[in-house]
């Protein structure tokens, strides 16, 4: 099954992680509704440059996806939606106790309930087209544990137990559901921890990535947006239509410690 003509949404798409895979599963062929909450001109200009780059349709739709309404028009918008990637999140580091309540809501609502949203949605588009893929961006953390991230810890553990649940209530259709788990990838949002990270410690900057930044990752190397990229885009195609409910750690060796 060909993906070209495909559409792709991609919530947290306008940067990182989220506009890797956009660009890769673009650079294959499909078409791409990126999304966040900005509403900003360079948002619209963003999605224009990519159709021009890769010669398919790219549109930008804005939506708050700790708004249960906004997580859900967001596909309603897109029309058609052949795959979703679940890809939106944010973080916050704190001890339990001094966790902020408002901060572990928009945690679990961005990380986890949005993903519930889109794909509810999602599903029935995808077998009126008797075809989808839903990827889920977890993480690392959706398999392991760290000190001071509750909510994200909780949320992308919920990831993976919902990833399981579409692929259990979808198996016996032509629709998969899996999650990808990343550890440390480089992105705008680690690299602007860098010049902090040196200061607080004394480090170089090389110092800081390996032993601060990529202590638990084996390789001592990120991830890239492109190799994310390319797993999602090998998730979509004809290899991959017997992989559902698991997930593909991409992260260096961290979880097989």
């Amino acid at each position: 099954m060909s993906v070209k003509e495909k559409t792709a949404v991609i919530t947290g798409s306008n940067s990182g992680i989220g506009l890797g895979i956009a660009h890769s599963l673009a650079r294959g062929g499909m078409n791409v509704v990126l999304n966040s909450f900005t509403d900003r001109e360079e948002d619209y200009s963003l999605a224009a440059d990519m159709a021009r780059e890769h010669g398919v349709d790219v549109r930008y739709i804005k939506a708050d996806l700790s708004n249960r309404d906004e997580a859900r028009a967001l596909i309603e918008q897109a029309g058609t939606c052949d795959v979703l990637v679940n890809n939106a999140g944010i973080q916050h580091v704190a001890a339990i106790d001094e966790f902020p309540t408002d901060k572990w809501n928009a945690i679990i609502a961005i990380n986890l309930t949005s993903a519930f949203h889109t794909t509810a949605v999602a599903l029935p588009m995808m077998r009126k087209a008797e075809w989808g893929r839903v990827i889920n961006i977890a993480s690392a953390h959706g398999l392991t544990a760290s000190p001071y991230k509750s909510a994200y810890v909780a949320a992308k553990h919920g990831i993976v137990g919902l990833t399981k649940v579409v692929a259990l209530e979808t198996a016996q259709e032509p629709i998969t559901a899996n999650a990808i788990c990343p550890g440390y990838v480089m992105t705008p949002i680690v690299e602007a921890q860098i010049p902090d990270t040196m200061e607080k410690y004394d480090m170089d900057r090389e110092t800081v990535i390996r032993d601060v930044l990529l202590s638990r990752q084996p390789s001592k190397e990120f991830a890239t947006t492109d190799q994310l990229g390319g797993t999602a885009l090998f998730l979509c195609s004809e290899h991959a239509e017997q992989i559902t409910g698991t997930t593909i750690s991409v992260d260096g060796g961290w979880t097989a410690l």
